[in-house]
């Protein structure tokens, strides 16, 4: 068995892929994102005499209790939330290739710790204890891979109740930890005219002859949304500049809808009857904006006023805010891609973001 964990879930104390390496003696477990030069990995997926299988759930898979795989099979198990486990398929489509199988759990998951999409969605090492018994018989034999699961759940939650309680619930209970936290906050956030803004670039990477890319970085993908009206923005523009791979490995927009793109002066057309200089601009730092401004600098008053959501949240939870993907996952933050490829999906978690500090500053949450 091959489990391939993304990077973000290996430092955590509560991954269960580890605890099921430790358990399965016969596994191995790669942390990684892009595992095509990981030789062990190769190998083990192109051995024809244990066909390698992805546990997996989705379109086309294959039911595992209706129709398990004949023989010896080698099983590949990705190991992270959901968005990291698209992630992996997306950066491995030798992996994603593979013939998919899914199961039904017998039993809702058990993982409390952590707040599971749906009712049948269950950790990685909850998903071996269903999935090995439909390959190899004996359901006694695995049934004590959950042993060690439950024993690390139950001393999370009984660290999380004791680290919640005394003064700290009494601040809560009487609202002065809601006010201390809405103080944190800028008022424009209370503004009903938000609009979030995200884009993405042509990118040459660093050349260390040159010492610097070969070409600036230009905006090629440029994408908003209105959260008073749910209006939507999004332009592909072609390169100016020789096509580098990251609007394409990066971005994950096409080469053809590159090439066949706006030009910039259509899109700033179009931008600036979206938007207005009443609007409150929500960005998530400062490069894609740069990109846009340094397209057309004259096209500032197009932003209106600036809210800088990174910087606010790291203001509001006291740290460095990190990406937003692992905000969306710390938070719980529910999100839908509003447009194409990655900024499509970073501009609906912007949304979500956005609307959990505006619901924060209006007092209608709290942290």
């Amino acid at each position: 068995m091959v489990l391939l964990q993304h990077p973000r879930e290996h430092g955590k104390a509560v991954n269960t892929a580890r605890i099921a390496a430790l358990a399965l003696p016969s596994s191995t477990l790669h942390v990684g994102v892009d595992f095509s030069e990981v030789a062990a990995v190769r190998d083990a997926i192109s051995d024809p005499s244990r066909p390698a299988m992805l546990l997996y759930p989705g379109p086309g898979a294959s039911e595992l209790e209706q129709l398990p795989p004949a023989g010896a099979v080698t099983l590949v198990v990705i190991d992270g939330t959901w968005h990291q486990a698209r992630v992996l398929l997306r950066e491995n489509p030798q992996i994603a290739a593979l013939p998919r199988y899914a199961f039904t759990p017998a039993a809702p998951s058990e993982y409390r710790i952590r707040k599971e999409p749906s009712p049948e969605c269950v950790s990685t090492i909850e998903a071996l204890a269903n999935a090995l018994p439909l390959l190899e018989g004996d359901p006694a034999r695995f049934a004590v891979l959950l042993a060690p699961f439950r024993a690390m759940v139950e001393v999370q939650l009984g660290y999380a109740a004791r680290s919640t309680g005394g003064r700290k619930r009494a601040r809560r209970r009487d609202g002065r930890g809601a006010q201390a936290a809405s103080a944190r906050l800028p008022r424009e956030l209370l503004d009903t005219r938000l609009v979030c803004v995200m884009g993405e670039a042509n990118a040459w990477p660093h050349d260390r002859a040159l010492g610097s890319a070969p070409h600036p970085h230009e905006l090629v993908h440029w994408l908003g949304y209105r959260l008073d009206t749910e209006a939507r923005f999004e332009s592909i523009m072609k390169p100016r500049k020789p096509l580098a791979s990251s609007p394409i490995v990066h971005a994950r927009l096409t080469e053809s809808a590159l090439r066949g793109g706006q030009s910039v002066d259509a899109m700033m057309r179009g931008f600036a009857e979206f938007a207005s200089d009443e609007d409150v601009m929500c960005v998530w730092g400062h490069y894609g904006t740069g990109l846009f401004l340094r397209e057309r600098p004259e096209h500032q008053r197009s932003f209106g006023r600036f809210v800088d959501v990174r910087k606010v949240v790291g203001d509001l939870l006291k740290r460095k805010a990190g990406s937003i993907e692992a905000l969306v996952q710390e938070r719980e933050l529910p999100y839908q891609p509003i447009g194409a490829g990655r900024g499509g999906e970073r501009l609906g978690m912007l949304v979500a973001v956005t609307t959990w500090l505006a619901q924060q500053a209006r007092g209608e949450l709290t942290l």
